[in-house]
């Protein structure tokens, strides 16, 4: 009889964390709905291959070494022969959910940070340049960094994050903050779109191409968003765990629409009118902002995280541009500051696994590491192979030079397309 117990939960979680999953590489497609929108249509074509591309490239990278780095428990050739054994995950007592199910979760969440670095340089980056970052960015730079938190070994030897009072459920800082501090090395290197920042210091908006597209994004990620936290629980099969789901996918949808009416409310106090780009952003806030721990709060104060997380971002996002530090969807400010905002939230409502102290060093350990190596990868690629196209290609599209078509070739032509 318990034995039969232990099959059916076993199999219960197992297919949750399939379910949870399979959300989670929805996302994709909601990252490629959204920065195809906040594009021009001269770069449609290119950010989408962009994001089915690094989509194949982290699956197939962390595959290789990426999940055998973060976890420290098996080399390739367990991809060989099947990743059927408890040993892989490390776990001295039987996993209750397959291990092979546990890496198409972890793969896709790999994927997600790489989708992070794509919309910050957007429009003027060659297509191969950033394929060849997002090897390494899925194969070494992420899988290290997720060692030291959900991997739990220690950073260089030095100290373990957990035992300083870290922690980060779904991956506020682990994902979303790894994902903005790659990008922003990338942009500062990559330098402004032409025409963004003008000689007097004052900024030029650049519009996207198409907000349907972008807010069909930004649904689609609301969604993908459920499996994100909601799998963070890792389990679904008995009575606290389904408790802890039902709470998880409550707090997630509360934080996502308080981000979207804090943002929305604070644009139209400063623009003057209602914005649609900073709403969608402000709902992505708020999911940046609950995901490092979206199971302890009630759902009052997961909507009110959420509403810092909106207004935040909108402060960021105009920050930035008077920095001028180009990112053509906001995704720095999103799950980079926000991201950060996330973590320092935590032991506010879970104060017995999270110091303020602890999350800090945890941000900064990971910041640090991703931001800096992240730079030397894209200062090598800009060396030998060069990061932006020339002027010409940016001011035709980059659809042309890089991919050789255009994504609406019915309505506009090569040499006026989004212009």
């Amino acid at each position: 009889m318990e034995q039969n117990i232990f099959e059916l939960q076993y199999a219960l979680d197992t297919f949750y964390f399939l379910i949870c999953g399979a959300l989670v590489m929805w996302m994709a497609a909601g990252f490629a709905m959204l920065e195809a929108g906040l594009v021009r249509s001269k770069n449609t074509t290119e950010i989408l291959l962009k994001n089915i591309s690094l989509y194949a490239v982290a699956c197939t990278m962390y595959m290789i070494c990426g999940y055998a780095i973060m976890y420290g428990g098996g080399d390739f050739s367990m991809f060989l022969s099947g990743i059927e054994s408890n040993g892989v995950t490390g776990a001295e007592e039987p996993a209750t959910y397959a291990p092979s199910a546990d890496f198409f979760f972890q793969v896709v969440f790999v994927a997600t940070a790489m989708s992070i670095v794509s919309g910050a340089v957007a429009e003027r980056m060659k297509l191969w340049a950033f394929l060849a970052f997002a090897i390494v960015m899925s194969g070494f730079i992420y899988p290290m960094e997720g060692s030291w938190t959900w991997g739990g070994q220690s950073v260089f030897g030095l100290y373990t994050l957990a035992d300083l009072g870290f922690s980060d459920f779904a991956g506020s800082g682990i994902v979303h903050m790894a994902g903005a501090s790659a990008a922003l090395a990338g942009v500062l290197l990559l330098g402004a779109r032409k025409g963004k920042y003008a000689a007097d210091g004052s900024v030029k908006p650049i519009p996207g191409a198409n907000m349907p597209m972008a807010t069909l994004g930004t649904f689609i990620l609301w969604m993908g968003w459920f499996g994100f936290n909601g799998g963070s629980v890792l389990a679904t099969a008995s009575v606290d765990s389904a408790n802890a789901v039902a709470v998880v996918f409550m707090n997630t949808n509360a934080s996502a629409a308080g981000g979207l009416i804090g943002a929305m409310i604070l644009a139209r106090i400063i623009f003057g009118k209602a914005d649609l780009t900073m709403a969608l952003n402000g709902a992505l806030a708020g999911l940046v902002a609950i995901t490092a721990e979206p199971s302890t709060p009630t759902a009052l104060q997961a909507t009110l995280f959420g509403v810092l997380g909106g207004v935040l971002v909108v402060f960021a996002i105009v920050t930035l541009d008077k920095l001028k530090i180009d990112d053509p969807v906001g995704a720095i400010s999103v799950h980079g500051v926000v991201g950060l905002l996330g973590l320092l939230l935590v032991p506010i409502t879970n104060g017995e696994n999270a110091s303020f102290s602890g999350q800090l060093i945890g941000a900064l350990t990971i910041f640090v590491w991703v931001f800096v190596t992240s730079f030397i990868v894209w200062a090598i690629l800009k060396a030998v192979m060069g990061i932006r196209v020339s002027e010409q290609e940016e001011y035709e599209g980059v659809d042309m030079s890089q991919c050789g078509m255009e994504a609406y070739p019915e309505f506009v032509g090569a040499s006026g397309s989004g212009r």
